[in-house]
């Protein structure tokens, strides 16, 4: 059934930053990279974030503007710079990260107009990463409470989170998106007794009272929990180039279906095919067309 309602708003709140590449750099940012394919998908699209005054800064906000993604949300910080992280690839094409610390998006402020904005979304979409710090930590908090719809991307970054933010979040949140090793290390610190990913998936539901769940599996697709029952999809063969963002477009065409009320095994398939086209291409935002996507699922 997709009958579309009136077209979606999102908001997604967290870091905006430069991946810095050996040879090159990108922008990105968990929420951002959610944000840019969001709109890229039709959905009106807002971001929360901080950036320092520099040159890099205004590069940044003006390629989010350009790619349809509202930024009047983007706070301006007069003592610490834009993100930058560095990125390293391993011969798979899997990335590591150093990120830097403290920048500006650690210090995002919470503001009357941004939850008035939250308020009025279908949604609002945050990572863990963002609370490594006690000002965004707080405004996140905050924000939270405003939100219709939570939508929690994980997103674990070592040594950047803590036991009791992540289960504060969880407990906050109507969406949690893990990837399988995520799944585990959580499942394990609250104390789960098994072993399978579906039974974890179904203790975390269980013990943070969320009725949807996603965990992705990398190259072998992903499986969704929604409203009692289990989705799967094992995944789209590729040469995979680099995986950065992959999980992040993976979760805004998840979101972008189930909040239009398409048949939650149709939005698992499609959201497994766009985190697979942005693994074979290069940086966490490469353009992608419906019609590319279309192709991808069904080449014939």
């Amino acid at each position: 059934m997709n009958n579309f309602k009136e077209k979606l708003s999102i908001v997604c709140f967290g870091e905006v930053l430069f991946d810095v590449f050996p040879t090159h750099r990108k922008i990105g940012g968990a929420p951002l990279n959610v944000a840019l394919r969001l709109a890229s998908l039709g959905v009106n699209t807002h971001i929360i974030s901080r950036i320092g005054k520099d040159a890099i800064g205004k590069e940044l906000v003006d390629y989010v503007q350009a790619n349809g993604v509202d930024t009047t949300s983007i706070q301006i910080d007069e003592v610490f710079h834009t993100g930058e992280v560095i990125v390293k690839l391993n011969e798979k094409g899997s990335a590591s990260y150093t990120i830097n610390y403290p920048v500006a998006w650690d210090k995002i402020v919470c503001i009357p107009e941004d939850e008035i904005m939250v308020k009025k979304a279908d949604a609002l979409v945050f990572g863990s990463l963002v609370c490594r710090d006690s000002v965004s930590q707080s405004s996140l908090l905050e924000i939270i409470n405003y939100a219709k719809y939570a939508v929690f991307d994980v997103n674990l970054r070592a040594p950047f989170y803590t036991k009791e933010i992540l289960i504060n979040l969880m407990m906050q949140s109507d969406f949690i998106k893990f990837n399988d090793d995520e799944l585990y290390e959580i499942s394990a610190f609250m104390n789960s007794p098994y072993h399978s990913l579906e039974q974890n998936i179904l203790f975390i539901a269980e013990q943070t009272n969320t009725k949807h769940i996603c965990v992705t599996k990398g190259s072998h697709g992903a499986v969704l929990y929604y409203n009692g029952k289990m989705y799967y999809n094992s995944g789209y063969k590729i040469d995979v180039v680099d995986t950065v963002g992959s999980g992040d477009s993976f979760l805004a065409g998840l979101i972008s279906k189930l909040l239009n009320n398409v048949n939650p095994q149709e939005a698992i398939d499609f959201a497994c095919a766009l985190g697979a086209i942005v693994a074979k291409n290069e940086g966490a935002n490469p353009k992608i067309s419906s019609k590319e996507i279309n192709a991808f699922m069904s080449p014939i």
